[in-house]
């Protein structure tokens, strides 16, 4: 068994859906670029406000891939 090591990125899911729509988005684009993605962790979340109702979610989120040996 051998040790592994991460690397950790700060990226920002975005829908019209609800939050786990936007961290579903962010981690599929990620998905795209890095590779051996492991874990994520849910940093913040937001909201855009429109006629008194929730219109857009923002989940920033922290994504841990593992580094290629």
């Amino acid at each position: 068994m051998s040790d592994n090591v991460y690397r950790v990125t700060e990226i920002v899911g975005t829908s019209t859906v609800g939050s786990d729509d936007a961290i579903k988005n962010a981690i599929s684009r990620a998905s795209k670029t890095l590779k051996n993605l492991d874990w994520f962790e849910v940093v913040e979340t937001r909201g855009h406000i429109e006629n008194n109702e929730v219109k857009h979610y923002q989940v920033t989120i922290k994504v841990g891939f593992k580094l290629e040996e």
